[in-house]
């Protein structure tokens, strides 16, 4: 694997992706360096700590934790020398504070998206895999809106790299159960407070299921097999945000308390007009730029068959769906993000 005896960084390296990429390309790689580059140097003291207990002292000298922000493009020149390969998951997630904030939001995620494409292609980086988000796809709020500019941003860098150059892919999936985002660990401490009413946003809500650790198998997939300009997106089951309660409360009353601002029914990951360029594989689809520069015979990744033109894939359509004794079971061996 590519990854072997190689220099990796990644943005957000504190975050929950973060964190569990560096942990996974430890366990499975053997990398010459990872650059953990974040701003909160309090979290990459906990991180460090934490990473010491489970890796030995061979595994965390390949670690540099490089203090930094993606809006500084002259810190990012200096950290990505030498870089191969650069993982971008420094972002504003946050949908309110995006929203109350708008202009830090621009510069994180659409100017620190650019800072991270020039440093990059004038660093001689070799691949930049970039996460994207459900909300941006036919976004309706602004963290959505900036994650599709980012989106547009990484796969038209492509055509500033040319043949040789830097090779840029998006990668792209929903709330990870589990993770602080999600909705698991709100309802367990509801449970764990004695309440015995949940609260659901809308009745006819469903979701994605997918785990951290196959998100960044993702990655990996997007880092072994990208040519240039792909949207990977997993085949992965969906549930009933219903179901998802009554797994974890099975005796729970539901109260519908409407849905939030910025929120969808369904998490869509390829829209209709994205399926005249998306082709799909085994375990996932990718959906091709449309551009001059993108050459069929360079770029495309063989085995995949194109998806019939008009095909949306939401969790609400979804073919894989995950029942409550599944979800029972797959809740019992979730561990929660601290």
């Amino acid at each position: 694997m590519m990854l072997n005896n190689s220099s990796i960084l990644i943005t957000g390296g504190t975050g929950s992706f973060g964190k569990k990429f560096v942990e996974m390309v430890l366990e499975k790689f053997n990398p010459k360096r990872i650059v953990i580059y974040s701003r909160d140097e309090y979290k990459q003291f906990i991180l460090k700590n934490r990473l010491a207990q489970k890796f030995n002292q061979e595994q965390m000298s390949k670690l540099r934790f490089f203090i930094g922000d993606v809006r500084d493009k002259d810190r990012l020149y200096r950290a990505f020398k030498d870089i191969d390969y650069v993982i971008h998951a420094a972002a504003m997630k946050q949908v309110p504070a995006c929203e109350y904030n708008p202009f830090e939001a621009i510069k994180t995620n659409i100017h620190g998206a650019q800072n991270v494409i020039d440093a990059a292609l004038d660093r001689g980086v070799k691949k930049v895999v970039a996460l994207s988000t459900d909300k941006a796809v036919n976004p309706i709020n602004l963290y959505g809106g900036t994650k599709l500019v980012s989106d547009k941003l990484f796969v038209s860098a492509n055509a500033y790299s040319g043949d040789k150059g830097t090779i840029f892919s998006v990668v792209r999936y929903g709330n990870v159960a589990g993770s602080r985002g999600s909705v698991i660990p709100f309802f367990k401490s509801l449970i764990d407070k004695g309440e015995t009413t949940l609260p659901i946003t809308d009745s006819r809500m469903t979701r994605f299921w997918i785990t951290l650790e196959e998100g960044v198998d993702l990655v990996f997939k997007a880092l072994q097999e990208s040519r240039g300009g792909e949207t990977y997106i997993s085949k992965i089951p969906s549930f009933k945000i219903t179901d998802l309660a009554k797994a974890m409360l099975p005796t729970c009353d539901l109260i519908e308390v409407g849905i939030r601002e910025g929120e969808k029914i369904h998490e869509v990951m390829v829209t209709r007009d994205d399926s005249r360029n998306t082709y799909e594989y085994e375990k996932h689809y990718i959906i091709y730029p449309c551009f001059d520069w993108w050459k069929h015979q360079n770029h495309f990744t063989e085995g995949g068959v194109l998806i019939e033109e008009g095909f949306e894939y939401n969790s609400g359509n979804n073919s894989q769906w995950l029942d409550i004794e599944e979800l029972k079971q797959r809740i019992k061996h979730l561990k929660l993000e601290e």
